[in-house]
Formats: structure tokens, sequence, C-alpha cells
């Protein structure tokens, strides 16, 4: 950008934006240091792995901070098809959170984030079928293209090609690095990348190899690094910042305790030449590396100019290193090799910015700006060090906004209204932007594939500084102060003038029940005055019908409740629809009106995107005996709408609940997932809950896990049982009936095999055994190539009632709409408080 006088330009561009939910990162003159150290240094490395959380972080955060390389971490999946500790998201939305947490952890550790467009379909036992399922090519050409942009001298795996990592994604995921690290320097593969980046050739591919989980792969002639060190700098050990990093993996139960002393990790030898001593070995990581492209007398300036400014640099006053920073980044701009020369300029221009204190900030007067409205923006820039900056100018639109000369430690502050055009893009994470594949996210911009998250609605700032000009993009944010948590910053998302959401999001009918009719609630909210009035129709089965003809105006951030009777008319047995809200304004068009869904933790920013919201509408032949259920809440689920659904009236129990006179009033009492894994408290209710199933109540208890990361707290049963790992992952596996006699198969609903299709990702997770012969097993099923599993469902009785626990993934058929579920869930918590004959 040229500019007319010693003056500066801001910017603002429309972009989607997630922001860390804290006070935007500051640098101490130690952190600074480091930064000026890292320039000398010209390697990089990329670690890759399936998940979030499969990371070897206390690796990732010595080799940004401790060697000194441009580390980055490819994840191949978002993490979509986990569980959630934290609550009842799932999916989609449980990888939007995992993908924060991912950016929190590298946020800790100093390396970056990248991701290829595979979903995370769930537990897969082999890299065959994660790889189908994926689509091998597709996922083969992302990790190709992150190669190629960010061109690492070495590739570094989490997990073997043969099969130790026990997760088929873990497997798939060292798979294709391999075949990427030879794809990524030939140009007849994916050539069509080469339109942005060239080919390049990885000095080596390594395997970090492990000892966990009863599994040493680790070996003596592997190479070894000592990644325990404690860096003064810092004042940390790789093993505690490692553990910060980690414990970001919220959604995963994962924090951990910081490690001390020599931890050591080793290293074998995929592809390439192997490394005797180090990493790097045979790989030049100084300025010398660039010297084919320029003379080398250029590397050897830049070099020295660097050590000077380590020399002389101030930890009191590190704005005295401005001056030669602004020198070093145009000797750097004469470097030939353009991806050393933009990567180190942009690590020149922060720590420019770092060492003069300067503070730049675009703040908004609300989280939303919303199409055809305007929006409020602060621009402040202030001069903390004193520093030799000229005054800056803002450009928004076509407007230009002068500051003031920049005096030092002043905030120089301006203000404008924006107009946020009817047509601007709306803030929607890019890989959400289309229709997925059962496997993978379709992504049409090569440029967006790879990346961690779009870029933020943003503010360029550009100003002279000792004489040259720099250019600083920051996000337009939103700040608050809460009087607990104290000030705080969101992302500022482009939204639509109105939203329009369902309640309940799935409506169950009784097909015995001819011309059955219910309500769902449509809740329009209007984001900005709507004065020419909207009025709200709804499609159901692609027949549009209107729901009001009355015109309504709103008034900005009205809500309104459309109350529409739906039926089960035209519904065959185990019919399911959808139902949409349809949007018509006089001066609009009708369209479909979208849905805005926001997630809010303290750990990450709040992640908000527009979706189709509908009601589903499922016709089923359902029977249940009961009416009143508790419910006890573990990690999170969805399982109390479901009773409601139902027919129940539902009660959810805490501690102080469990009394034997409250809990008699229940025909049943359902366990939320992981439940004995998230309340200690349970162990003191052990006595009550088993008074309560020996008196005539049934207790239905979904899966919890018993590992490391989330041990099982208290006693669960009358009778012992373990809680394996096994799981059935085709949801399409046969189902056998082990006992097809018992009532759990045919009473109130005769249950068949055709009540286990539909079903979602998976069977069953965390299945009994080592069962006590009290119990009955009443399904078997198994993966292809494997024995049956008989665990996923067991019952007892005990006194007049009965205890069930299963694996069977009800937490997520149920808020699907799978029909045999639902069927199948009636009989296991059926009850009329008589004993339940075997």
């Amino acid at each position: 950008m040229k500019i007319k006088s010693l003056i500066g330009i801001a910017i603002i561009s429309f972009c989607s934006a997630n922001l860390n939910a804290q006070t935007p990162k500051s640098y101490t003159s130690s952190e600074i240091l480091l930064q000026i150290k890292k320039l000398n240094v010209l390697g990089s490395v990329l670690y890759v792995a399936a998940h979030p959380d499969d990371e070897n972080t206390r690796l990732l955060a010595y080799l940004a901070n401790e060697k000194l390389y441009r580390t980055g971490y490819l994840s191949l999946t978002r993490g979509d098809g986990g569980q959630n500790l934290i609550g009842d998201e799932q999916g989609v939305d449980l990888g939007l959170i995992r993908t924060q947490e991912l950016l929190a952890a590298r946020r800790v550790d100093g390396a970056e984030q990248f991701f290829s467009r595979a979903f995370d379909f769930g537990f897969s036992k082999s890299p065959e079928e994660a790889m189908r399922i994926w689509n091998h090519d597709k996922i083969l050409s992302d990790v190709v293209w992150v190669i190629r942009k960010f061109k690492p001298d070495v590739i570094i795996t989490r997990f073997p090609t043969t099969g130790e990592g026990g997760h088929g994604h873990h497997t798939a995921s060292a798979i294709l690095a391999g075949e990427a690290f030879d794809a990524a320097a030939d140009p007849t593969k994916f050539p069509e990348q080469l339109k942005y980046v060239s080919v390049w050739q990885a000095k080596r591919l390594l395997w970090n190899t492990f000892n966990f989980g009863g599994n040493n792969t680790q070996r003596d002639d592997q190479l070894k690094l000592d990644c325990g060190d404690y860096n003064a700098i810092l004042g940390k050990s790789y093993g505690e910042i490692a553990a910060a990093s980690r414990s970001m993996h919220k959604s995963q139960g994962f924090g951990v305790p910081g490690q001390r002393g020599s931890i050591l990790e080793y290293f074998k030898t995929i592809k390439g030449a192997a490394p005797v001593n180090d990493l790097m070995d045979g790989i030049n990581i100084s300025w010398n590396r660039t010297a084919n492209d320029e003379p080398l007398y250029i590397a050897g300036t830049i070099k020295s100019d660097i050590e000077k400014i380590i020399t002389n640099y101030s930890a009191a006053n590190p704005e005295k290193s401005v001056a030669d920073l602004v020198k070093l980044y145009g000797v750097v701009d004469k470097v030939e090799d353009s991806y050393w020369r933009e990567q180190k300029q942009a690590e020149i221009k922060k720590i420019i910015e770092n060492c003069s204190g300067l503070f730049m900030e675009a703040v908004a007067n609300t989280q939303y700006a919303v199409q055809g409205d305007s929006l409020k923006v602060t621009l402040t820039v202030n001069n903390r060090s004193g520093a030799n900056i000229l005054s800056a100018d803002a450009q928004i639109d076509t407007t230009y906004v002068i500051f003031d000369q920049l005096r030092k430690n002043t905030n120089a502050v301006k203000t404008y209204t924006w107009f946020i055009e009817p047509d601007a893009k709306l803030t929607q994470p890019y890989w959400l932007e289309s229709q997925k594949e059962k496997g993978s996210f379709n992504v049409d911009d090569q440029l967006k594939i790879g990346k961690a998250e779009n870029d933020p609605l943003s503010v360029t700032f550009s100003m002279m500084i000792e004489g040259k000009e720099f250019v600083f993009t920051k996000p337009v944010v939103y700040k608050y102060t809460d009087p607990v948590k104290g000030e705080l910053y969101q992302p500022v998302n482009i939204i639509t003038p109105a939203f329009v959401g369902s309640a309940p999001s799935l409506v169950l009918f009784n097909i015995a029940v001819k011309n059955q009719t219910k309500n769902i609630n449509f809740i329009v909210q209007a984001n900005k005055v709507i004065a020419d009035s909207i009025k709200l129709a709804y499609n159901k089965n692609y027949t549009t019908i209107t729901a009001s003809n009355l015109y309504s105006t709103f008034t900005k951030g009205e809500k309104k409740i459309f109350t529409v009777p739906v039926s089960n008319v035209g519904l065959a047995n185990n019919d399911a629809v959808l139902v949409n809200g349809i949007f018509t304004a006089k001066k609009i068009k009708e369209k479909q009106l979208l849905g805005q869904r926001k997630i809010s933790y303290d750990h990450i920013p709040d992640i908000i995107y527009n979706h189709v919201d509908p009601a589903r509408l499922v016709n089923l032949d359902l029977k249940t005996e009961g009416n009143y259920a508790g419910y006890i809440p573990g990690a999170g689920d969805k399982i109390p709408e479901a009773l409601e659904q139902m027919g129940y009236k539902v009660v959810t129990l805490k501690e102080s609940d469990m009394t034997p006179n409250n809990l008699r009033q229940f025909d049943v009492i359902v366990t939320g997932v992981r439940t004995y894994n998230t309340n200690e408290w349970m162990n003191n209710v052990y006595d009550v809950l088993m008074k309560y199933v020996k008196e005539g109540g049934v207790l239905f208890t979904q899966y919890n896990t018993s590992n490391q990361i989330g041990p099982v707290r208290a006693k669960i049963a009358p009778y012992p049982f373990t809680i394996s790992r096994n799981r059935i992952t085709d949801e399409e596996a046969k189902v056998n009936f082990l006992i097809p006699e018992h009532k759990a198969l045919n009473h109130p609903n005769k249950i068949t095999a055709k009540d286990f299709d539909g079903w979602i990702q998976e069977r069953s997770i965390y299945n009994a055994e080592n069962v006590d012969t009290a119990y009955r097993k009443i399904l078997s099923m198994k993966d292809p190539g494997e024995n049956e599993q008989e665990g996923s469902l067991i019952i007892a009785n005990y006194g007049k009632g009965r205890f069930v626990y299963t694996g069977l993934v009800f937490f997520r058929e149920l808020p699907a709409g799978v029909p045999g579920a639902y069927r199948l869930f009636a009989n296991l918590i059926a009850n009329k408080r008589v004993k339940y004959v075997k």
C-alpha cells in the first residue's frame, strides 16, 4: 500500500472471526528476546496426526521454543465424532469446540494449527475404512497442500502405519503422511495446486514412537531428544508448557499436571535420510540456506545484524531495538527466497510492534453486525513507549478518519458508524458453507483448505515507523466487562436481519393416533428494526403452509413466538420429515430464514454460526409404560428432551434430591452419559439408588468410561461387572437377539431387526464385560472381521425392580429421531412398579 505524506491508513475488511475469549496477548521483554533469537533459525517441522489431542504438546513446545523452528500441527479431523465431557454438543458442534481448543493449545505452546477436510465420523477399527469414508484422494490432496504451503524440513507422525495406534484414523494419518511425503514433491500429483504453491520435498519423515496404553514402541536404537529442558527465558520447563497446552482440551477431560525433569522423546525414521544426532541433521537452518538465490554476503549480513540486535537488546527498554529491527526488515526484503523472506518479515514486524509497545484496537459496540444496519467502530492507537512512529489515518470504506499526532502513551481515538451492506457475507466457518459428505467437508476455495478458521473481520493499520511504512492487521472485536471475570473480548459476527428457530427440535407422533396434532413454536428474533413487516410460513415435506396470514413488524432485538399446529397426516410408519421456517417481507422476496447457533464456554471464544433450524417430525409405532422419570445429568446429552417427547414428565435430580421418599415417585431414573465419571457424589447415593431399585424402580445407566481420563468414581450396579473399551463402530452391524423372549425385546414394543435400521455413527461404546451371572445379556453384534460382543446391553432384576447398563448410543440416536432406538428405549425403561419377569 502506498501513502501520501507521512501518515498511515487503517482499512476494514469483511471476513468471519473467531478470537480468544480473553484479553489479547501481550509479550514480556523476555518473550520478545526469544522472538528475536528465532529470527536466525530457518528450519521447520510439521507434526501430523488424526484428531485434536493426538499431538505431542511437549515436543511441539520444545521445537517451537527451544529449537526455535517454525512448528505446525496438522490434525486431519476436527474431532467431531468424539465424546464431550463439558456439554451436550455432538458432531459438527463438538468439532467447532475442539477446533478452538486446539487453537487455545497452540497459543500456549507456540506451534501453528492446520486441518484437512476430513470429518471425524467416529471410532474406526481400520485405516481402510477411514480412508474409504473420508475419500482417500481428497484428504491426501489436503495433506499435500499443507506440506507444499508450510514447506517443512522434517515431517513427524504421532502414529505408525502398522496399527499400534489403535484407532483406524490414527493409522490412516500415518499412511497419508507417508504418501504425501512423496506426492508433495511430484508435479504430476495434484497439479492444480501448483497455481498457488510449488512442489516440496521434505528431508525426512519420522515416527514419534511412544510408550503408553501398555504399548511400548520405543527402542534404544532410535533417535532421542531430551524435551524436558527448562527455558529460563520463559520461566517454565517444556513439560510445564505442555501440560498447560494439553489442558486446553477440556471437552475431552484432558487436564494434566506439569512435568519437570529430563523427558526423552524417541523417533524412528520412516522415509528420507536417517538423522544421527538431531532432527535437522544435514539441513541448513541458517540464513545461508537462502544463499542460492542471492549473494552470500546478504545472508551473512542478516545473521550478524540479528546477533547485534540480540547483544544490544535492553529488557528494560525494548523500544531501543526498533530502529535496528526496521533496518533488518529492509535487508531481509532483498532475500529472493520468498518463503523465508515473507516468514521472517512477518516475524520482524510482530517484534517491532512488541518492542515499541504499540497498541492498536478496533472495538465494535455490539457482538453482531447486522446486514442492512449500522455498526459503531471505535479505533484506538497508542504509542506507549514513545517510539519514532508518526500519526495514523483510518480508511473505512472510502472515508478517511484522521488521527491526531501520536503522543507517547496517549490514546488516539476515533469512531466511525459503518453501514453493513445488505448482501455482506455472513459469518460462517468456511468448512460449513457447503453441505458435507459423510466423511468430509466440501470446500471449493483452495486457499481456505488447511486453515484452522476463517480470517477475522479485521482492521488494517498502517503507519510510518523509523521512516518506513508498516501495516498491521487487527480483528474487530466486541469488548465488555464482566463483574467477576473482568474485561472480555469476543469476535464480531455478521448476521442476518432476523433469525428463526424451532422448539422442540423433534416431535414424535404415534401412528396409532390418527390425525394427531402437536404444536411447534417458531421463535423469530429481529436483529434490526423491521418496519416493512414480515410474516411466517413453514415448509413441511416440500409443501409451504402459511403459519400466520398477518404481517408483523419488529423492533430491534424483539422476539415473537408463532405457535403452529402440525399433524401426522400423510406421514407413514417410521416416516420423518423436516419443518423449516419461511421468511416473507413486503420488500424482500420469500426465503428460508436461518437459525443461529451459539456455543459459549469460558476457555474458548463464543462460537456462532448460521444454520437451517428445522423441527423433525417422526411418526412411529411407540408404546410406553410409565409417566414420571428422574434424570441425573452427566457430561451432557439430550435424553431429557427425548423422554418428554415420549410423554414422560422429567425431573432433573441433584445430590440433595436423592432420598428414598423422593425417589419412590419415579417409574424410572436415567443417568446421563458419564454420570459416574463426572459426579463424585454418586458414590454417596449408591445405597439410596439400590433401595429404589429393590423397591420396584428401574435404574437405566448409560455408558461410563473406566480409564485414566475418566475413571468411574462410584459403584454403579447391584451386581459386579466391568466397563471395557470395547465398541461396535459399524452403525449397520447385524444385531442378534440372544434371548428373543426377553421382555426387553417384546414389551411394550415388539423389537425386530428393522428397529436397528437407520442408526448413526456407531452401535455401542464402552460395553460391559466380566458380568455377574445375575445379568442377562440381551444382544450381540460385531464389527467386520471380529468376534461377537455381548456386552452392549445387560439387565438384572434386583428385588422388585431392575438395573440396566447399556453402551448402546441412545445419546446419539434419540436426538436424531431414529424410530427403532425410541422403541427399544421405551422397553428398557418401561415400568408399572411390578416385578420384571425374566
